[in-house]
């Protein structure tokens, strides 16, 4: 792996680690401005969405289905965004990009964690990349939730 990879946790890491498969390792995002938003990374590096391999794209699918049937017990979402970006890599000198998937929950009704609304101001939207971070406890609360609910999937 990329010892300068975020992802790999080798320099810092990205999240706390919520789960992993074979090829990948799921991340529940520092922001939850979107509640239950993870970060799913390739366990090798990897450039570009064309050098996935067949073994890897077959895990893939099967981590989406564990994170969408764990939200779904969770939080009931009203939909789920995939997107894989790169930008953020290219403002660095010397990028190096990685190939992760940002998931992203969406809700078109008011969702409650923890004694704490979540809305979802831009439902109908691309997500805008605004932080929003939620109490060390509460994070825990929900890292906690989605493994126990990942691992028993």
């Amino acid at each position: 792996m990329n010892t300068s990879c975020e992802y790999c946790q080798i320099d810092g890491g990205y999240g706390e680690l919520i789960g992993e498969t074979t090829h990948w390792m799921v991340y529940l995002a520092p922001s939850q401005r979107y509640l239950g938003t993870c970060v799913v990374a390739l366990k090798r590096h990897c450039s570009n969405l064309s050098q996935v391999n067949n073994e890897e794209w077959t895990d893939f699918a099967q981590v989406v289905q564990k994170m969408e049937e764990s939200l779904e017990q969770i939080f009931q979402p009203t939909l789920y965004n995939w997107s894989c970006y790169k930008n953020s890599v290219f403002r660095k000198p010397n990028p190096n990009p990685e190939i992760h998937w940002h998931f992203i929950p969406r809700y078109q009704n008011p969702v409650y964690f923890e004694g704490m609304e979540f809305m979802d101001p831009d439902f109908g939207y691309i997500p805008r990349p605004e932080k929003s971070e939620i109490p060390p406890k509460a994070m825990k609360k929900l890292a906690m939730k989605l493994k126990n609910i990942f691992a028993s999937k």
